[in-house]
């Protein structure tokens, strides 16, 4: 074991991220979502949400999914994983 990676942070490799990539593009394509909307949508949601939190904003992560039951159909799903450092005090009093 390298000594040296046990303390870092690990780093994320070209293909992870193009993976990525490729999914968020196969998903905005089929629910017609384009990247700019959605970009859009990721700001106004880390927006809201560091108004009663403090958050990584460099971790955000939204996402178009698709998901198929027999009961509902195909449904497209938002998904957003807020990376969330401390809720603020707001509204709470002593």
């Amino acid at each position: 074991m390298d000594l040296f990676k046990f303390f870092t942070k690990d780093e994320v490799n070209s293909k992870d991220i193009a993976r990525e990539r490729l999914k968020m593009v196969l998903a905005q394509d089929r629910t017609n979502i384009s990247p700019q909307i959605l970009n859009m949508l990721k700001a106004n949601i880390i927006e809201l949400v560091s108004g009663y939190m403090e958050i990584d904003e460099g971790g955000v992560q939204v996402q178009l999914t698709r998901n198929t039951s027999v009961r509902r159909g195909a449904t497209s799903e938002l998904v957003a994983n807020i990376p969330i450092r401390k809720v603020k005090n707001i509204g709470k009093t002593m």
